[in-house]
């Protein structure tokens, strides 16, 4: 069930709908300027896709809260009907499209993945990978006696077709840690 909240009920996280789509609150300042009404800056973030914009509401504006609930899930395996999940707590299994899943060139079969609900009306809205995820180099040149860290690096494909570039000691059969946000090489967990 959704609540009308105003803008001095804003806060960080704050889900509500505007312009016919789902919104999260990422940042506001409640301005009070000398002169004229006063009003609330935010950025706002899409919660189906992602873009961020800035919007100005007037202050007593009102607007309708959603409770978003996040759920752990197991990613299955993708066909091309979509990705499919099952929830971790009652084994439910379900698609979602392609677009999404954001992250999903570093999603591997078994992996734990978030994914956010709108409480409502239970429609999965977007998954959300861990930061870090730990996978296997598939492919890559093989690494030469006297490779350091330092030395620079080079493509390597990873068990869930993701490239990044890793140092020239990684190998394939190397497990790897990979930032999910910035796609960039961590670590190297253990080798072959």
């Amino acid at each position: 069930m959704a609540t009308t909240v105003s803008t001095s009920d804003f806060r960080n996280g704050l889900t509500f709908i505007w312009k016919d789509d789902l919104w999260q609150i990422v940042d506001f300042l409640h301005v009070k300027p000398g002169k004229g009404g006063a009003f609330v800056r935010t950025t706002l973030k899409n919660v189906r896709d992602g873009r961020e914009l800035d919007n100005t509401f007037r202050a007593g504006e009102k607007v309708e809260e959603i409770r978003v609930e996040k759920r752990e899930h197991q990613f299955l395996y993708e066909d091309d009907y979509g990705l499919h999940f099952m929830n971790m707590d009652t084994y439910a299994q379900f698609a979602l499209p392609p677009e999404q899943v954001e992250g999903r060139e570093y999603l591997k079969e078994g992996a734990t993945v978030d994914i956010l609900f709108r409480a409502d009306t239970e429609e999965p809205l977007k998954t959300r990978l861990p930061q870090k995820v730990d996978l296997e180099v598939a492919d890559t040149t093989p690494g030469l006696r006297g490779d350091t860290a330092q030395g620079g690096s080079k493509p390597a494909t990873l068990e869930s077709g993701a490239t990044v570039d890793v140092p020239l000691f990684i190998n394939e059969g190397d497990v790897v840690r990979v930032n999910t946000d910035t796609g960039a090489y961590e670590t190297r967990v253990s080798t072959a």
